[in-house]
């Protein structure tokens, strides 16, 4: 008889041991329901209206010198030739990582683009239509960069020069400091 009762009080003992589990799983259900109501959701949509989705951190004549120009150089030094007295050079890239290099920079230079018709940086229609020609010389570059052709690129890069001469013939940016106009 006493294993009997031995028996039944494992079966309570387990009983309980149970619903303390359970009533544990009751708490942390339900302060986990707490913390989300309370919470909510954290994604930028719970910003005030007037917070933008974006936020600028270089002025124009910055995103031009840090963004644009090392990019736009890339391009230019990996196209066409040197001739020098001591013979010719061509400039074309001749690995795939250098390729890679010119087509990660000439995308750059398409994105710079979009940069540049921000609120804020744009200024005006004129000024847009030579961000979405800077956009399609980028593209240009691109491609020659994926086909790996040379004389493409050297193209891309005429292009893309003549975008940047005609902007800043209609659009004078003056540097800021004395030390941007000469960068090394």
């Amino acid at each position: 008889m006493a294993s009997l009762w031995e028996g039944i009080g494992h079966i309570e003992a387990r009983c309980a041991m149970i619903r303390l589990v359970a009533r544990r799983w009751v708490i942390i259900i339900a302060l986990s329901s707490l913390w989300v109501a309370c919470v909510g959701d954290s994604a930028p949509s719970s910003l005030p209206a007037e917070v933008k989705p974006y936020r600028s951190v270089a002025d124009v004549q910055e995103t031009m010198l840090w963004i644009l120009e090392p990019a736009t150089d890339v391009i230019w030094d990996s196209a066409g030739a040197v001739i020098t007295a001591e013979g010719e050079k061509d400039l074309s890239p001749t690995t795939d990582a250098g390729w890679e290099n010119v087509r990660s920079h000439a995308a750059v230079v398409a994105e710079s683009g979009n940069l540049l018709m921000l609120p804020g940086r744009s200024r005006g229609p004129a000024w847009d239509a030579y961000a979405q020609a800077l956009i399609i010389a980028g593209e240009v570059a691109m491609a020659a960069a994926d086909a790996k052709d040379a004389d493409a690129l050297f193209d891309a890069g005429g292009q893309l020069y003549g975008v940047c001469r005609a902007c800043h013939t209609q659009f004078h940016i003056t540097p800021k400091q004395p030390w941007e106009e000469a960068r090394p």
